[in-house]
């Protein structure tokens, strides 16, 4: 009997394990087919592309930030809100919407997504947003043919605007070579 009851234990113990493992190792898959997916897009685009990093708070305020990258590199950023409902009024109008070139990028210091590749977004997708944490719901979506959509983290019991990662409204190939 009491061998009976360890093998029952045993067998439910495994279970739980390869359940765990399943998850992670499902996860890990969908990961990875994006990781090739992103190659296969580089590849395509001559590493070239523009792609959509999108927020919003639940008071109301949301915005995009657009990244555009030529050969690897990032050589734009531009920032607009796209709602200004529940914004302070003391705003200046400059900060609602810019552009930076070059030189430039990373000056604004506001809400704007920072200025990264798809490879280091890619990076920080596996070595920060998607690691496994006791006390978080992780989010993971491909929705972008493949590539990263939404990526990151909310801390249990977090009440409001607890998202910790990106969300990529759209990711496109540049259609012509810009010289800025």
């Amino acid at each position: 009997m009491k061998n009976r009851i360890y093998f029952i234990a045993l067998v439910l113990i495994s279970s739980l394990i390869s359940s765990c493992e399943s998850e992670d190792s499902t996860f890990q898959n969908d990961f990875q087919k994006s990781s090739n997916a992103l190659l296969d897009f580089k590849k395509s685009t001559n590493n070239s592309y523009k792609y959509i990093v999108t927020g919003v708070t639940w008071v109301g305020p949301a915005w995009e930030t657009t990244i555009i990258v030529s050969d690897g590199k990032v050589i734009q950023r531009q920032f607009k809100y796209t709602n200004t409902q529940g914004l302070r009024n003391d705003i200046p109008k400059e900060e609602l919407e810019w552009t930076e070139n070059r030189s430039e990028i990373g000056m604004h210091k506001n809400i704007a997504a920072t200025a990264l590749t798809l490879d280091e977004i890619y990076n920080k997708a596996e070595r920060e947003w998607l690691i496994k944490r006791d006390k978080a719901e992780i989010y993971f979506e491909t929705k972008n043919n493949g590539l990263i959509s939404t990526c990151g983290y909310v801390e249990n019991n977090c009440q409001d605007d607890c998202f910790i990662g990106i969300h990529i409204k759209s990711i496109e190939p540049l259609q012509q070579k810009i010289n800025l």
